[in-house]
């Protein structure tokens, strides 16, 4: 099988050809870290996590570059309320990002650019901008001129007479759809020097220096939030392209995570942040329900189906601890063709989730027929799979979790001795006998729930 991805620019499902054999250079755009963040944020993070690993998995050397923007209107704005620095306001919540990524389990990236780290490769953009005629300065701004560049709105189907770019007044624009590559210095904000005179860097130009600064001025996959596509993406290509580089050869765009239909942000109010959501499941769990979907879908959010998620993932979990406790390990196995083939069609997540499910059902039946060299296959092909998707319930990051893990792993061998026996009673018709199973899990704050895979189990607390 080839590997496809939908690409937003071309607006069609492409078979994937890196540009350097062997080689892959795939670009993210991180947090801006103004704030504590929210699942919304982390979609993108665990989404790309999995194209990162699945391009490992096939081989290839990838180098993942996710950057921090550390300085924004907004992370200005809210130092100021609350009467602190910029920069220690941005790098406390960057240490929340990487605290929350590190949870989920997300890999680290290959680098981590901050944005104030790379001014000096910004003006270098902005001279050459400038010197193509793509670029102009008024009043110490420095804007692009988006007429300038023909193809201008290509990755988001926008008409030139529709443009808003929607970015904080600045002076001397000679058309008002131009963006601000540079902002002109202003009383009480950090500066940096440039020929044109002091100031900070607009949110775009960032993008473009520090992915081509690191992975050259042509390199493989762009990816972020679809939220991103316009107008941060649009500018992007725009001042990539007027510099003269051929920037990203494939565009991939999650969807975002929403709440009655909304798109899940500050200004919204509904904001679930990974300290409260990790309260309510453990982070692997969370984690799963993050990436279930498929990247490019809405993932609308409520509490019925992160704890649907979670059970789902207990499945998995316990097959594995039950094969375990038989044979003493697993190791990790290959995947299977049907997991495979739901990667490479634009990573379907949900396919390749029903295929680990599939040979979960399969794995159990021949632990239940004795079959035990069968199971120990199963299950190590269930551990390559689920390490792909970054959710292997053996991989020693969740083992390491904390003791809360290992509890749940142990109550969960006993708690199956308790539905076994009850599984046995309803099989005789014993409905004595598997009534008082039930009621008295129940009486420990132990859920029940009778499904085509077997009983299923949840603790009730876990849903408050």
């Amino acid at each position: 099988m080839t590997l496809k991805l939908y690409d937003t620019a071309s607006r069609e499902i492409r078979e994937f050809v890196p540009l350097t054999p062997g080689t892959v250079g795939v670009y993210l755009c991180g947090a801006t870290v103004q704030g504590v963040p929210h699942i919304g944020h982390v979609r993108s993070g665990i989404a790309f996590d999995v194209l990162r690993r699945w391009l490992a998995h096939r081989g290839y050397d990838v180098r993942f570059i996710r950057n921090v923007t550390d300085i924004d209107d907004k992370i200005l704005r809210k130092a100021a309320d609350a009467g602190r620095p910029w920069w220690e306001w941005a790098a406390t919540h960057e240490r929340e990002f990487t605290k929350a990524y590190d949870a989920l389990g997300v890999l680290p990236p290959s680098a981590e650019p901050r944005a104030t780290g790379f001014v000096t490769q910004m003006v270098e953009y902005m001279r050459r901008l400038i010197d193509r005629g793509h670029a102009y300065v008024a009043d110490g701004n420095v804007y692009f001129d988006v007429r300038s560049l023909p193809e201008y709105g290509s990755l988001s189907g926008h008409k030139l007479d529709d443009v808003h770019q929607g970015e904080s007044a600045g002076t001397g624009k000679r058309d008002p759809r131009d963006f601000t590559l540079w902002k002109a210095v202003k009383p009480g904000e950090p500066s940096w020097p440039t020929p044109w005179g002091d100031g900070r860097p607009g949110w775009h130009l960032e993008c473009s220096a520090m992915a081509t600064s690191l992975l050259g001025g042509e390199f493989d996959i762009h990816c972020g939030g679809m939220d991103l596509v316009f107008p941060h993406h649009e500018n992007e290509i725009a001042q990539s392209h007027g510099a003269g580089d051929g920037f990203a050869n494939y565009w991939l765009h999650n969807g975002w995570v929403t709440m009655s239909g909304e798109k899940m942000s500050k200004s919204l109010g509904n904001v679930v942040s990974i300290p409260a959501m990790l309260e309510k499941v453990r982070p692997v769990e969370l984690r799963y329900y993050l990436g279930s979907a498929h990247y490019r879908s809405m993932l609308e959010y409520s509490d019925a189906a992160l704890h649907e998620a979670a059970t789902g993932y207990r499945r998995i979990e316990s097959f594995l601890h039950r094969v375990v406790d038989r044979v003493g390990s697993v190791e990790v196995g290959d995947v299977t063709a049907e997991f495979a083939a739901a990667l490479d069609d634009d990573l379907g997540v949900p396919a390749a989730l029903a295929a680990v499910h599939n040979a979960v059902r399969e794995g159990n039946t021949a632990l239940e027929a004795g079959d035990g060299d069968k199971a120990v296959a199963i299950a190590a092909s269930v551990r390559a799979m689920t390490a792909i998707l970054g959710t292997d319930p053996l991989d020693e990051h969740w083992a390491d979790a904390g003791a809360d893990d290992a509890a749940t792993a142990a109550l969960d061998v006993l708690i199956r001795a308790e539905l076994d026996r009850r599984a046995a009673a309803r099989a005789t018709k014993d409905w004595a006998v598997a009534d008082e199973v039930r009621d008295r899990l129940a009486a420990a704050g132990i859920d029940v729930t009778d499904t085509p895979d077997g009983a299923q189990w949840a603790l009730k607390t876990a849903q408050h």
